[in-house]
Parts: structure tokens; C-alpha cells; sequence
């Protein structure tokens, strides 16, 4: 009788073992060049110990591979497994070598809220030939290669000796080089979070212990007891811009002492800025919130629970209340129980693209008409609009700018800055700031010309800062404890009418006693409140920069 029976392996093949140490190796090399430059550049390993420390090093990182690999060795899991890892590989090795990142788990809440208008922003042709080699590549021979399996129980028995025998070997390489491996990790902590793909992969972990939003079954509110505190007689109630910028760096700003004018024409309208003002993040979903929040950066981010922001408190104390979003990835929660018009709305022919990406400018556009359409009760004790800039977004720096505003030239006119020169990079970025230098003083010249019917003010504050190439850095994002300072240096600024002064009792000769001052987004919550005339048991006076310049004689 003819055997039917489907054979338990192959007669010709790779031992699954043996494609999960070519996967390991092409990952601990190939997948890991991010690694290996930043360690390359150390001092204290340019001599033939670094190299052997280098080799431990890979050893290790190769040996957790395989290990991690051997939980998914069998017959319908190893490909796609070992497919996720190389494509992640291949996906962190060219962010992490192009501008300079590192992977963690502030990156990954970057990557997660990313939406498709700026996801679109960093593909490029030079993206795309680096995954096809880095990824695609390994994955097609890993794909096309036959794997002689045996059967269940033996496949079962390696998988467990496998793993051992890597981790065995890990534990091993890690204790030929512990002096020189503990010594660089603590000194270089940053270097942890360029292991690839297990950065990765440990981020995403985390945000299972740490997620994104808190307690996202509620929102508990704050300021409940929110109430405005009488205006003078014959005051009139208060308009005001709150300006929340993005991507602006606080030493590429005129006013704040840059070798360019880049901000002509706020100096002409007597802006206060302070020069020594610091985020809460370096990225907009962890500054926005943080910034919005009365805790502080520290207890922020030791929160337990989701809490409302200074919307919501200013809207609970009587004000009429609105927020104008010109990004797409939106106000990352602080504006979503107060009105709000999306860019979506904004759409204006001749500022906005065939993409829907619409230059500030347009936020102006029928401000009067969204603020008569506020309750009226409201409007009557005051107005506040929030407005969430596009402002300096990178990569593609040279779409946030009209070309009237183009003052520094030539400009890095793609979203692969690393094929541009640093001076076009600059370019391309301080033509951004010349633009929304622009568009703050045309928020400015408007909210004067409504001074006969309102008290009005302006604030502008950015979220974080920018890399633009120092130390092959670019962009943002990288964790706070280890950031460059330009990344969180961020530019803050203030415009008081003569009426907003006076029944405010700060001046802008006041705030600019505090132009040298350390000060950061903790402040901001508490100024508006006290610029405001909010009351509540949120508010803290010694985080009131109103109250701190008064105090400062």
C-alpha cells in the first residue's frame, strides 16, 4: 500500500535554527548601523578595548534575537515573525540614521497620534530605496528560502534548547563586557534606545503600563469652582489671542537676540518675548497637554488620571471660548469641550493647497463671523480663541512659508533635509519664522482693530523646539532627560493694548522684567488665569508670571 502520509520535513532545506542566526545577524549588524555610529564616535572606545566591547556588544544584541525568535520558531509563525523584525529594523535604521532619533516610547506616541498629512510628509524616494534594501530585501530571501521542519515534538525540544543557549550566550557576552558595557549605558543613556528593533518593541510595551491617555474612560474635571473676578467700571471685557505655536525655536527669533531679523515686524509693534523660556516636552503631544494642565512637567507626567485644561476652566469661569486648529493632528485633547473649527473648515482658496494644508494666515479669515456665532452671555464677559499654528513643522519646511516671505535663500526645498546643505535647511526653517512673524503682527494689527468695542491682548507660546542638524540631529521628539536644549528652548511672547494693561494691572514694562528669567510652560496655565482674572483653587499666584514680575520690583 502506497504511503499517503504528508512527510514531517522536508528533505532539503535550512534548519529553522539556522535562519533565525542569519536573521539575528543581518539585525545585530545591518539593522543596528544607528548603534554603531553613535558608539564609534565615543571617545572612550576608539581603541582596541572599544572594539571588543563593539563585538560583546553585537553578540548580545544578536543572541536576544535569537531568543526572542525562538518563541515564534514554528512551521506557520518563524517568516512572519522574523518579517515583522527585520521591517522594523529596517524602518528604525533609517529614521534613527537620517535625523538622528532614537526610539522610545515618546517617539512610538508620536508615531501612533502621526496622521496621514504629515506621515506623507516623510516619505521620499530615499526612504523608500532604504527599506527596500534594508527590509524588503532580507525579507524576500527570507520569504523564498525553504525551512526543513521536523516534527512537532523535536521543533518543540530546539525551540527550548535555542533559547537557552541564547540567552546563556547573551548572559556570557554581557559579562565578558560588563565594566565597559555598564560605564557607557550609564553615561550615554540615550544608546539604549538605538538597540533595533527591541526599541521598538519595548516602547510599544511600555505604553501598556504608561498609556498615551490616562484613565481614558473620563475626563475629571478641574477648576470647578472657576469665576471671574469683576472688571471696572467701564471696562470693557477682554479679546483675547492665545497663540499656540509649533516647531519654533527661541534662538532663531530677532527679538530674542538672532544674528537674523526674522522678526521685524513684531519689533515694530513693541512685543515683549522672553528669551529664556523652556517647554514641557519635546514633542506636541506630551507639551500641548502638559502646557494646558496645572500640574507642572514633573507631576504631569506622574499623573494618575486624564484632567480638563485651561479651555476648559477659562469656559467654566464665563468666558466665551474658541479654538482654531490649523494641523490636522488636531489639539491632542485640550480643546475637545469647547467649539472648535478643524482645518478642515478653514479651507480658503489661495491659502490653503490641493493636499488641504492651509497657511496660518487663514485663521484670520472670518474670525468675526465664528465669534458673533458665540453665545452671547458669553461674549459679553469676554472672548478668548485659542489658535494651534502649522507654524515651522518639519521635515518639509519650505511648504510653511508664501513665497513673499522667503527672505533667506537658497531654501532645502524637500523633505530629505539630509540631501540639502545645513545653510538650506536653515533657510527653509528661518523663512518660517519670517512668516509667522507676519501672521503674529496681522494678529496683532486685527485684535487693534477691534480696541473700540474690546480690551485686547495676544500670547504666543510654541510647543517645543527643532533640531536642524547640530550633532546630525534634526527635527524633534527625542526624550526630555537627554534633548538637546533646542528642543526645548522655545520662544514666548506677549502684546498688551493700553486698555488690556490697565484693567489687567500687568504692563508689558512689567513682563519685561522677566525677559532674562528662567520660565517654562508650567507658568503658562497660571499667567492666563491672572491675565484673565480666573479664580479658583487650580490657580497658583508663584507660577503667575503676572504676580512674579510684579514681585520682582
Amino acid at each position: 500500500m502506497m504511503d499517503t502520509t504528508t512527510p514531517t520535513a522536508t528533505p532539503h532545506g535550512l534548519r529553522p535554527l539556522t535562519v533565525m542566526v542569519l536573521a539575528a545577524l543581518w539585525i545585530a549588524t545591518i539593522g543596528n548601523l544607528a548603534l554603531w555610529r553613535a558608539l564609534a564616535a565615543l571617545p572612550e572606545l576608539g581603541n582596541a578595548r572599544g572594539l571588543l566591547f563593539g563585538l560583546a556588544f553585537a553578540l548580545m544584541i544578536g543572541a536576544v534575537q535569537v531568543a526572542l525568535s525562538a518563541l515564534f520558531a514554528w512551521r506557520w509563525t518563524l517568516k512572519p515573525a522574523l518579517a515583522l523584525m527585520l521591517l522594523s529594523a529596517a524602518a528604525g535604521a533609517y529614521f534613527m540614521l537620517s535625523y538622528g532619533v532614537v526610539i522610545e516610547r515618546t517617539m512610538m506616541v508620536n508615531v501612533l497620534l502621526t496622521d496621514t498629512r504629515e506621515a506623507r510628509e516623510l516619505l521620499s524616494w530615499r526612504m523608500a530605496g532604504a527599506l527596500a534594501v534594508l527590509g524588503l530585501l532580507p525579507v524576500a530571501l527570507l520569504w523564498r528560502a525553504r525551512v526543513a521542519w521536523p516534527s512537532g515534538r523535536r521543533q518543540l525540544r530546539s525551540n527550548a534548547l535555542t533559547l537557552v543557549a541564547a540567552l546563556a550566550l547573551a548572559v556570557v557576552a554581557m559579562g565578558l563586557s560588563f565594566q565597559d558595557l555598564s560605564a557607557t549605558m550609564r553615561n550615554h543613556t540615550q544608546l539604549r534606545y538605538l538597540i533595533n528593533p527591541l526599541n521598538s518593541f519595548y516602547a510599544i510595551a511600555t505604553l501598556g503600563n504608561q498609556p498615551i491617555q490616562r484613565n481614558g474612560a473620563a475626563v475629571l474635571p478641574i477648576g470647578q469652582d472657576a469665576h471671574l473676578t469683576p472688571l471696572p467700571a467701564g471696562a470693557k471685557p477682554p479679546l483675547v489671542l492665545l497663540v499656540v505655536g509649533e516647531t519654533a525655536r527661541a534662538d532663531h527669533q530677532g527679538l530674542n537676540g538672532y544674528a537674523r531679523d526674522t522678526t521685524p515686524e513684531l519689533a515694530a509693534r513693541g512685543v515683549v518675548s522672553l528669551r529664556n523660556a523652556w517647554s514641557c516636552g519635546t514633542n506636541t503631544a506630551a507639551s500641548v497637554p502638559c502646557m494646558f494642565s496645572p500640574l507642572g512637567r514633573e507631576s504631569f507626567n506622574a499623573r494618575p488620571d486624564n484632567t480638563e485644561g485651561l479651555a476648559d476652566v477659562l469656559q467654566r469661569a464665563g468666558y466665551a471660548v474658541l479654538w482654531l486648529d490649523n494641523q490636522a493632528g488636531g489639539c491632542k485633547g485640550v480643546c475637545d469641550r469647547v467649539p472648535t473649527v478643524d482645518d478642515r473648515a478653514l479651507q480658503t482658496p489661495g491659502l490653503c493647497d490641493a493636499e488641504g494644508e492651509c497657511l496660518d494666515e487663514v485663521m484670520l479669515n472670518g474670525l468675526d463671523e465664528r465669534i458673533a456665532q458665540l453665545p452671547p452671555e458669553r461674549r459679553a464677559r469676554g472672548v478668548v480663541v485659542f489658535m494651534h499654528q502649522m507654524g515651522s513643522h518639519g521635515p518639509a519646511y519650505y511648504k510653511r512659508s508664501p513665497k513673499a516671505f522667503k527672505k533667506f535663500e537658497p531654501e532645502c526645498t524637500t523633505n530629505a533635509l539630509q540631501q540639502c546643505s545645513r545653510e538650506q535647511v536653515i533657510n527653509a526653517y528661518d523663512n518660517t519664522i519670517v512668516y509667522t512673524d507676519h501672521v503674529l503682527a496681522s494678529n496683532i494689527d486685527w485684535l487693534k482693530a477691534h480696541e473700540a468695542q474690546w480690551s485686547p491682548a495676544l500670547m504666543y507660546l510654541s510647543d517645543h523646539g527643532e533640531s536642524l542638524g547640530e550633532n546630525n540631529l534634526y527635527l524633534h521628539g527625542l526624550p526630555y532627560r537627554f534633548a538637546p536644549d533646542v528642543q526645548k528652548h522655545i520662544p514666548w511672547m506677549f502684546w498688551l493694548s493700553p486698555q488690556f494693561q490697565q484693567e489687567s494691572g500687568i504692563s508689558l514694562k512689567c513682563l519685561a522684567k522677566l525677559r532674562d528669567e528662567p520660565v517654562s510652560q508650567d507658568n503658562y496655565f497660571h499667567t492666563v488665569l491672572g491675565l484673565l482674572g480666573v479664580r479658583t483653587t487650580v490657580y497658583d499666584p508663584r507660577r503667575d508670571m503676572g504676580v512674579m514680575c510684579q514681585a520682582a520690583g
